[in-house]
């Protein structure tokens, strides 16, 4: 019986390896993005001192991922930066890299020079989606921000996962949690190049029947800044 046992535990044992392996490498829900933009006259000490800022996340051994992107066309935000990490939890949200620090930091490398204009959680929804809410570190990126009437959320979603099935290309939608007025979504599709996002735009609509549920609608073209990324590589440009 003791043999049997072992035998049983000896199949087991890869088996349970290889569980908890998948679990601890599938992305958590949440994301958090935010924005800032150089003050007048600061572009250039801005850029030097966000690049040392972001030095010193390496240097602390900040496991997250940190993307950044400049918004290239927009009427309000060209030239801001949106920068963000994804595929986490709560509690891994929770705990940051020494967050003391990390503000000193901010304070002597980039305040000086910056405004910061939003902070916010999202969570992503897969349901929505096509892609792991991870997003590909590719060159550009179509970034559009929807504010729904208030109550619209669950119909939205719901107009939204019926349309899920017809995506081309990798979609990514995430609820606003904390950090604005809700209910807002956004989402983001990472893409190899202006061209590549111009060909999509009507395959990649919103559908008509979410219309009436909508307040506002932004669309905004980024572009990764491969200077201002922790444990992201970029993917060539094309």
């Amino acid at each position: 019986m003791k043999h049997r046992w072992l035998g049983i535990v000896g199949l087991l044992f890869p088996t349970l390896l290889f569980a908890q392996t998948v679990a601890q490498s599938e992305p958590g829900p949440y994301a958090r993005i935010a924005i800032m933009r150089a003050l007048d006259g600061h572009s250039v000490e801005w850029e030097a001192g966000y690049v040392r800022h972001l030095e010193w996340h390496r240097q602390a051994k900040d496991t997250f991922a940190w993307y950044s992107y400049s918004v290239w066309a927009s009427t309000e935000r060209q030239r801001w930066i949106i920068y963000a990490t994804f595929g986490h939890t709560a509690a891994e949200l929770s705990n940051p890299v020494s967050p003391a620090e990390d503000e000193r930091d901010n304070l002597i490398n980039v305040l000086p020079h910056a405004q910061f204009l939003g902070n916010g959680v999202y969570e992503f929804l897969p349901a929505l989606s096509r892609g792991n809410g991870v997003p590909t570190p590719a060159p550009r990126a179509e970034y559009t921000t929807v504010e729904l009437n208030l109550g619209a959320g669950k119909a939205f979603e719901a107009e939204l996962a019926a349309e899920q099935p017809k995506l081309q290309g990798e979609t990514l939608w995430y609820r606003m949690v904390v950090g604005g007025n809700t209910p807002r979504y956004v989402c983001l599709r990472p893409r190899e190049s202006l061209a590549a996002i111009l060909d999509e735009r009507v395959d990649q609509a919103l559908p008509d029947k979410v219309n009436g549920l909508i307040s506002k609608v932004t669309v905004e073209t980024l572009n990764l800044r491969p200077n201002m990324l922790v444990n992201v590589i970029p993917e060539p440009g094309r």
